[in-house]
């Protein structure tokens, strides 16, 4: 009888043997990237509504559900850069209403391209308080950003007097900032594609990594600790206003009530459910992204069903709740299995 070829005092059965199965190799792809596993749970709830009610994955509801997730995935994408270096923006929700409240007060005398650049300009000084205040006063930016919170829902009530503005009319400007079909998630898409790049082929990015996972390290290697969190409260506060730009122009109506506490929490669950760790040093824009998709699946999905908004909440709350348990155990089987 034949024996098996030898190579190297390796048999080729030795090799078939060592191939590892398609299990093994599934449990690789999730160890490795953090993103796998929730785009697999973001398909699953699609395929399980979808079966659950024809409508789910029609023309209508698709652009529904991707009307939620521009805005919701913009702001997360900020959130992440804030997250992952250790620290959090509370008020983000408020910005999201303050920068069209701004571009409405500056377009009464200016032409609306300007008056645009000016909410966006007044979100960023919006980022840049809350960054000077945490980094150079040593407050705690759960403690900053909750009072810029309150200080912007009494500015955006104060200053449109409690009722809602109608968006400038410009109908290409309009069109191209959220008011046509689509342009919403289009902007989302290419904002996370640059923030992707951005964290993760980026020195600013690394600097990032670095400043959250060991700021003290990162401060004796050379990385401008102070400028890297400033920068990033400033561009979580930016994103977080040009979201509030592209839900103005998509509605037709400057809210002075939009976005606050509840926008905020759901893209940090985004954040969460997507990967990143609350503690720092850990997070993918991608991951944020995929997160939200997830939560605008469960809330379109069970809106369909006719499931309650009070039950959402228990199911979010779970969700979030296992989210942080997996990435926890996920990390400490990477730590393990590094060594």
């Amino acid at each position: 009888m034949a024996k098996p070829a030898v190579s190297g005092g390796v048999t080729s059965t030795d090799n078939v043997r060592q191939q590892p199965g398609i299990g093994a190799r599934l449990t690789e792809i999730l160890l490795q990237r953090r993103e796998a596993s929730i785009f697999f749970v973001a398909v699953a709830l699609a395929v399980y509504f979808q079966s659950s009610n024809s409508a789910f994955l029609s023309q209508g509801n698709v652009r529904t559900l991707s009307e939620f997730t521009a805005a919701t995935a913009i702001i997360s994408a900020g959130l992440v850069m804030l997250l992952i270096c250790g620290e959090i923006d509370l008020s983000v929700g408020q910005t999201f209403g303050f920068a069209p409240i701004v571009m409405y007060i500056a377009d009464q005398t200016l032409i609306l391209p300007v008056a645009i650049v000016i909410g966006l300009v007044a979100a960023a000084i919006v980022g840049l308080v809350n960054g000077l205040v945490t980094v150079y006063l040593r407050v705690p930016s759960f403690i900053a950003t909750l009072g810029m919170l309150f200080l912007l829902g009494g500015l955006n009530v104060t200053l449109t007097d409690g009722f809602p503005k109608p968006t400038p009319e410009d109908s290409f400007v309009t069109n191209a900032l959220g008011a046509a079909d689509w342009t919403g998630i289009g902007w989302c898409i290419v904002i996370i594609f640059l923030m992707h790049i951005l964290l993760n082929y980026t020195p600013w990015g690394l600097h990032t990594f670095a400043t959250g996972g060991n700021i003290v390290g990162a401060s004796e290697a050379g990385v401008k600790v102070a400028r890297i969190k400033i920068g990033n409260f400033m561009l979580c506060a930016m994103l977080g206003g040009f979201a509030g730009l592209l839900e103005a122009f998509r509605i037709s109506s400057i809210d002075p009530l939009a976005g606050g506490p509840n926008t905020m929490f759901l893209a940090v669950a985004a954040a969460v459910i997507g990967g990143t760790a609350l503690a720092g040093g850990v997070g993918t824009i991608l991951g944020a992204f995929l997160g939200t998709a997830v939560i605008s699946i469960l809330t379109n999905g069970f809106t369909l069903q006719g499931v309650s908004a009070y039950t959402f909440n228990i199911i979010l709350g779970i969700a979030i709740l296992v989210a942080m348990s997996l990435n926890v155990y996920i990390g400490r089987l990477r730590r393990s299995g590094a060594t």
